[in-house]
């Protein structure tokens, strides 16, 4: 079964974002993209799922897994 993400992400005229997978809107934004990957923390924490912070390119500057990460795929 695929991992659940909540992304950060940048957001033209809003900031940053803090959006789980499979929903239509952010459930919050942020002016600074620290304080939405803090509050973007707490959420895959209680889920296990796994934490995506995007950079203003759109690229993925940083990953954070919670909850059941597969020992197999452990480097």
């Amino acid at each position: 079964m695929p991992r659940k993400h909540i992304t950060v992400e940048p957001r033209r005229e809003r900031g940053w974002a803090v959006q789980k997978d499979g929903t239509e809107r952010a459930s919050r934004n942020f002016d600074r993209t620290s304080d939405a990957a803090a509050r973007g923390r707490a959420q895959p924490k209680r889920e296990g799922a796994e934490l995506v912070v995007k950079g203003t390119d759109g690229g993925i500057q940083r990953r954070d897994s919670h909850g059941t990460d597969d020992p197999s795929k452990r480097r």
